[in-house]
């Protein structure tokens, strides 16, 4: 019988062995990481390309141009992503933030305590645990583990979690059993996603799925 311990690690390696690297975040820069993980919501990531791209041919892709830029006018600019309008207030609302606590400064920011400006970014309206934790975790390099909706399926139907478990109770399940490592959560929720993508779907192909057969190992 293995630990919790053995059984992320085999899943790990499981996954690294199948997918290879992922090199996520997609993004040139931490602030565009971060406006990535914000326009991400309920979107594919090709949505969320294209948005980042018309936002690049602008020059909006730093806090001052986002801050002065018209809603109507970065609402048409992130159109693809959906919810434009709800996103533009969302990105309108982290940007505020940032003006108002940190002078605009991302280098400031983040030297905060990671666990005290994930307390903060939490109450910024529009940012939830998964876009706070991806904004820690990618654009800030803080050793926080990322739950999304892929991890609580692969998760789930290999009986490892409950569908129902919160996002802490995930997030725990990983980071109390893990080396407290960046590069290892940083990896680890990329193939999660990699596998939720291309595999573990909604409709799951498990006859190619790498962690096929795990949870036995597990009892």
């Amino acid at each position: 019988m293995k630990t919790t311990k053995g059984i992320l690690e085999e899943i790990y390696q499981r996954l690294y062995k199948s997918f290879g690297p992922q090199h996520w975040w997609p993004g040139k820069t931490p602030f565009e990481v971060i406006i990535g993980a914000i326009l991400t919501q309920n979107t594919a990531w090709v949505n969320v390309e294209k948005a980042i791209n018309n936002l690049r041919k602008k020059s909006l892709l730093t806090p001052k141009a986002l801050k002065r830029v018209l809603p109507k006018t970065l609402a048409t600019l992130i159109r693809p992503t959906g919810y434009y309008n709800q996103k533009t207030k969302k990105v309108k609302n982290f940007i505020r933030f940032l003006f108002d606590n940190y002078q605009g400064s991302l280098k400031k920011m983040f030297l905060e305590d990671f666990l005290v400006l994930r307390s903060k970014l939490l109450n910024v309206n529009g940012i939830g645990p998964e876009t706070a934790d991806s904004i820690l975790l990618y654009a800030g390099n803080s050793p926080i583990f990322v739950v999304d909706a892929y991890t609580r399926r692969i998760l789930s139907r290999h009986n490892l979690i409950s569908y129902q478990a919160s996002y802490s109770e995930i997030q725990n399940y990983f980071m109390d059993n893990l080396e407290n490592e960046i590069k290892l959560f940083n990896e680890y929720h990329a193939l999660l996603v990699c596998l939720g993508k291309e595999i573990c779907k909604p409709k799951p192909n498990c006859r190619i799925c790498p962690l096929r057969g795990i949870e036995k190992e597990f009892v």
